[in-house]
Order: C-alpha cells, then sequence, then structure tokens
C-alpha cells in the first residue's frame, strides 16, 4: 500500500476582517505535493491577505493553517522551516552582492552547501551577475534574488505574491521553467498568486479563484476551459426573421441572438445537424455555420463577475 501523505498545505475557513471589511471569507483550500496551484483574482481580491495568513504575518480572525502536516498555531518554527516565500517586496541588502544577500539568507535555514547556492543562482539566471551590488539591479533581477532565497533550502511548500511583477518575457518564461521543474521533477509544492490569467493558464495544475474575500471555485485549468455551459454556433442565413420564427420554441435551442444576417443561438453539437435540415427545409440558405465557444477570459470574467486581467 501506497505511503499516505499530508498536503503541503490545508487552510481551513480562514477569515480576516478590517472593520466592515471581510478581506478574506472563510477560504478553505489544500495544496498537494508535486502541484503548482495559481491563487487567481483582481488586486484587491483578498490573495495576499490569505498569503500573509498562512506565513504568520498577519492573525486571521478565525481559521486554521496546516503545513505539511504542522498547525501553525501550536507547531509554528515545524510548520514554516520547510516553506519558502516572496510577499511583496524581498528584503535585501542593497551594498552587498546577490550571492551574499543568497548567502547571507541561506545560513538561516543551517547547514547549505556552497553547491546549493550556485545551483540556485544558475536556476534563477544569475550567474553571470551575482557578485554586483544589488543596486544595480533592475526590479525584475531583485524578483529573481528573492526566488532564490526562497528556494535555496529546498522547503517543501513555496509560496510566491506576484512574483512576475517586473520580470521581463524572458523572465517570466525562465520562472515558469524554474517552477514547475521544482514541482513537477523535485517533488515541491508551488503556490502562486496572481491577477494575470494568461500567465497562470501556462503555469499551474489547480486554481483557486478568489473575489472580494470569497474563494468562488478551485479547479483544474482544463475544467476552467470548460465552464462554458452550452455550446453556442452562429449561422450566417439568407433571412434571419424567418430563421428566429423557425427556431423559436423549438427544445434544442436556447438564447437566439440576431444580428444582421448573423444568427448567435445556443445549440448541442449532437442537434447541430438537425437544425440545418430543419432551416434549409424550410426555405433558408446557410451559407456559414461554426462554434463559438467561450473563451477562458470570458468563463473567467463569468466567475469573478469581472475586474481581471487576462493578460
Amino acid at each position: 500500500m501506497a505511503e499516505e501523505k499530508h498536503a503541503a498545505l490545508s487552510i481551513k475557513n480562514i477569515t480576516k476582517i478590517y472593520g466592515k471589511k471581510k478581506a478574506a471569507d472563510h477560504v478553505s483550500f489544500d495544496i498537494n505535493e508535486g502541484e503548482i496551484f495559481g491563487f487567481l483574482g483582481p488586486n484587491g481580491a483578498g490573495k495576499t491577505t490569505v498569503i500573509k495568513s498562512i506565513l504568520g504575518f498577519i492573525f486571521p480572525d478565525e481559521g486554521e493553517v496546516f503545513i505539511n502536516g504542522y498547525d501553525t498555531k501550536k507547531h509554528y518554527e515545524k510548520a514554516m522551516a520547510s516553506v519558502g516565500g516572496i510577499v511583496e517586496n524581498p528584503e535585501m541588502y542593497l551594498n552587498l552582492s546577490a550571492r551574499k544577500n543568497i548567502e547571507m539568507y541561506a545560513r538561516l535555514h543551517g547547514n547549505i552547501s556552497k553547491e546549493r547556492i550556485d545551483e540556485v543562482i544558475n536556476e534563477v539566471g544569475l550567474s553571470g551577475r551575482s557578485k554586483d551590488p544589488i543596486k544595480k539591479y533592475s526590479l525584475g533581477m531583485k524578483q529573481r534574488i528573492g526566488l532564490a532565497q526562497a528556494m535555496v533550502h529546498k522547503p517543501k511548500l513555496l509560496i510566491l505574491d506576484e512574483p512576475t511583477n517586473g520580470l521581463d518575457p524572458t523572465g517570466i518564461h525562465q520562472l515558469r521553467d524554474v517552477l514547475k521543474k521544482y514541482a513537477h521533477e523535485q517533488g515541491g509544492a508551488v503556490m502562486v498568486s496572481s491577477h494575470i490569467l494568461s500567465e497562470m493558464q501556462l503555469l499551474c495544475d489547480r486554481v483557486g479563484i478568489i473575489n472580494n474575500g470569497k474563494l468562488i471555485k478551485v479547479c483544474t485549468m482544463e475544467e476552467l476551459e470548460k465552464m462554458n455551459s452550452s455550446s453556442r454556433y452562429i449561422l450566417k442565413v439568407s433571412d434571419a426573421q424567418k430563421t428566429k420564427e423557425l427556431l423559436s420554441g423549438n427544445e434544442k435551442v436556447s438564447e437566439i441572438e440576431v444580428k444582421d444576417n448573423i444568427i448567435n443561438a445556443g445549440i448541442d453539437e449532437e442537434n447541430i445537424a438537425s437544425i440545418v435540415r430543419l432551416l434549409v427545409t424550410g426555405g433558408v440558405d446557410i451559407s456559414e455555420v461554426k462554434k463559438n465557444e467561450s473563451s477562458l477570459e470570458e468563463v473567467f470574467l463569468q466567475v469573478t463577475g469581472g475586474g481581471i486581467n487576462v493578460g
């Protein structure tokens, strides 16, 4: 029998209230070893509040956090020993080099070898600049140093809050490769928050969608893509009014929209052939039939009620 594994992270009913606003409202989800979990929502949705509650930077008003099986209220040091993270701007000594900053951070986690420091510097793409003082670095390069610090002790759980801020397209691509290797090859659990859907689509195995402090849905990216409730078809016809009359009341058709000679209607795929025959028999010429499923961005906007940057 395979050994049962704890979820790398399990949060239950995390709630945080500021004045009359619930920044987090009974948020619960798990993150498993070997997966990348995207925490998605508009700016101000509650992502950072939940992350700070996980890491112990703030105390939630309700709820529990378990990291690798340890309750953070009862065993905080044991829980945090296997966590690495970046929240907002990582702290650094600007007059020191990237290597010195990483070495100083590594000392907090015990005996970390020079080889491991070299490895993580190379992974984040800083091997050519590691001896330069940080004050000469761009925001994107500082983000890379923060990632190296977070990863240097090989944490079982890696938590990154908006890690692509300041990164150029090459940096984003490299970050994606590093995180996929960390999760899928090395077995770490990775939690990445973002308000940019297109980035998460290329990176994540599952996503949790949060808006106004509430966790709306947890699903795979494939499930998110398939979330549109019914297939829709666009038909280009010779007589739109006659088409609408023929289709109205037909149980196989829903939500008929008419614009000029274009019909946009909800029709399941198995019924499209019979609907075309019905129209042709009724004297309507059809010059085009094409499927019009919702895009991933449209589905996401429906779920959140808007306010997301789709990239």
